[in-house]
């Protein structure tokens, strides 16, 4: 019991070494693990900021910015205690598997059993007070907050690069929320891509609990491929319907 607590404690104080954290930000491959995660936050979580937008819209305005922020608190906290203990217990065999068994039942439900003409989530303004508008906030946050947690597992087990992602993620989502909405209004294509990149994953959190480890340059090249791949389709796609409705 001593042996697994002192493990536990360890775990946990990696975020605060700044030798983990200097070998963090100054590896090439992390960034390009951040990247992906803060992309794949961004297609997956856009459409939740206008749902915690829409769950504020009855608080006065100086209120507003409060609740948001406090939420926003709340889903840093939740990820550095979901991360803290992730990356211990993602080191069971089992629980790997059970975690890649779950991200493929996401994506599958979400690619081929998603209804269509589903309100995406509508919140109704119930007219509540600030902190109990707070409280709502915060666990909207955290079940938004599960899967992308839970998809950052299978890229990576170091804390930082992990929480970096998540903590940056989280914030752009937060912020350029209407972009990716735009994006994924232009090219619809992306939010299919961005699940069979969670597929992608799932499968490689299940190899990796039996000992076959995908490289970073393989798993690069497959996210450049999906993506790039997707836009070149959509873009091919457009031009054939534009010439067909032009003949």
């Amino acid at each position: 019991m001593s042996d697994f607590f002192s493990s536990f404690v360890d775990n946990f104080m990696n975020f605060f070494s700044w030798d983990v954290l200097s070998a963090t930000l100054t590896d090439p491959v992390n960034w390009g693990i951040i990247g992906t995660l803060v992309l794949l936050e961004g297609l997956l979580s856009a459409d939740n900021a206008l749902v915690l937008a829409v769950m504020v819209k009855h608080l006065p305005k100086e209120q507003q910015k409060r609740a948001l922020f406090y939420g926003l608190l709340g889903a840093y906290i939740f990820r550095f205690i979901a991360i803290g203990v992730g990356t211990f217990l993602v080191q069971i065999t089992w629980i790997k598997v059970a975690g890649g068994l779950y991200l493929l039942w996401i994506a599958y439900s979400n690619l081929f059993m998603k209804k269509h003409g589903d309100d995406g989530g509508e919140v109704k303004n119930k007219g509540l007070s600030f902190w109990r508008t707070v409280l709502a906030v915060e666990i909207m946050d955290i079940a938004f907050s599960v899967d992308s947690v839970l998809a950052a597992f299978g890229v990576s087990d170091k804390v930082w690069v992990l929480f970096l992602g998540g903590i940056l993620g989280v914030l752009m989502m937060r912020g350029v929320a209407q972009v990716f909405l735009k994006l994924i209004d232009k090219i619809p294509e992306l939010e299919k891509t961005a699940f069979i990149l969670i597929i992608v994953i799932g499968l490689k959190m299940i190899a990796g609990a039996f000992g076959f480890h995908i490289s970073h340059v393989i798993f690069f090249s497959v996210i450049i491929a999906l993506f790039g791949g997707t836009i070149i389709l959509s873009s091919l796609r457009k031009r054939k319907s534009g010439s067909v409705k032009g003949s």
